[in-house]
């Protein structure tokens, strides 16, 4: 009895593995014919491109209007592959986790947008309180996350765009990583980091205009950035006073000419050495003024000061300077 049982489990399995291999040479036969020309019979390709299957031999369009499955966006190396990709937000250096982790809404809605009950607000608060204590696990993630949070809320306030922001994240990341800030407030090397961020990209704050928005004193941020820079090995050249010239002219609402002239004026300067040494700022806002007297766009003394937050001595001096320069250079051109 049992020998049958076997001859007969036997023949099962035979007919299942014939019939896997009738299936399977079926299969080839079906993707051959479709790999074939029906014109022809050359081999058929598939232009992604304009989404058709062409005859490789004769060109004969056999298919056309194909879906393309593919993203609609283009990305040019990995890293623009990563940050395009669907499967969640990008990486971002301004988070503490780099946006990993998830986030519990404020909202005390559901999906349907009704209002929950007071059992389950309750119960979405503790998770919400535990989702915060999980994000941040130990002392170096709470301090990076107030760090970046103070990074962001100064940045804001100055005006600073997104890449200033990544910037100075990272240098913050690597003043933490080498161990600067024993002995140090979080907000003053945070300051500092943004501050040299700013150097970096060529988008430059003044110092008072720094401790305007920080928690800290000038004097304070000076002296980290001056740590931070020297400890890291950060390349940070001279600030440009031109550098400045865009954003005072732009809040003071002058023309493109007085824009133009005062880059004009501290090119001049710089050409005979009368910018090192001075306040980049400061000859900036001077520039700015001259240049609005020369084109007749007046302003106050006082109104470029407040934009620039230097003093009115400071741009009254400057400004004397720069247009005896001026008158110089005309002068020469002139004899020439």
């Amino acid at each position: 009895m049992n020998d049958q049982n076997d001859d007969e489990r036997t023949r099962v399995r035979e007919r299942a593995a014939d019939d896997e291999r009738e299936t399977a040479e079926e299969e080839r036969e079906r993707s051959t014919e479709e790999l074939v020309c029906p014109e022809c019979g050359g081999r058929l390709e598939v232009d992604e491109e304009r989404g058709e299957v062409v005859c490789s031999e004769c060109g004969l369009v056999v298919e056309e209007d194909e879906i393309d499955r593919g993203p609609e966006w283009r990305a040019f190396d990995a890293a623009e592959s990563e940050e395009k990709s669907r499967v969640g937000a990008p990486l971002t250096k301004m988070m503490h986790d780099e946006g990993l982790s998830t986030t519990i809404g404020w909202q005390d809605r559901d999906s349907a947008g009704q209002l929950l009950s007071a059992k389950q607000r309750q119960k979405m608060q503790r998770l919400r309180t535990w989702n915060e204590r999980f994000r941040t696990r130990d002392s170096k993630e709470r301090n990076l996350k107030q760090a970046l949070g103070e990074i962001d809320r100064m940045a804001s306030g100055l005006g600073l765009s997104k890449s200033v922001r990544e910037t100075a994240s990272v240098i913050y990341r690597r003043a933490l990583d080498e161990e600067l800030l024993p002995g140090r407030s979080i907000e003053g090397v945070a300051t500092a980091c943004l501050y040299a961020a700013a150097r970096k990209a060529g988008m430059p704050r003044s110092l008072d205009e720094v401790a305007t928005v920080s928690r800290v004193d000038r004097d304070e941020i000076a002296r980290t950035y001056r740590y931070v820079v020297r400890e890291l090995e950060l390349e940070v050249e001279p600030v440009d006073p031109i550098q400045y010239v865009p954003r005072i002219a732009s809040e003071l609402d002058r023309s493109e000419h007085v824009e133009r002239r005062a880059r004009e004026l501290l090119e001049a300067a710089h050409e005979t050495g009368q910018t090192s040494g001075k306040s980049p700022v400061g000859l900036a806002a001077a520039a700015v003024y001259a240049a609005a007297i020369l084109e007749d766009e007046r302003v106050t003394q006082s109104q470029v000061g407040d934009v620039a937050n230097v003093s009115e001595v400071t741009i009254r001096n400057r400004y004397h300077e720069l247009l005896d320069i001026w008158s110089e250079k005309n002068e020469s051109v002139e004899g020439q």
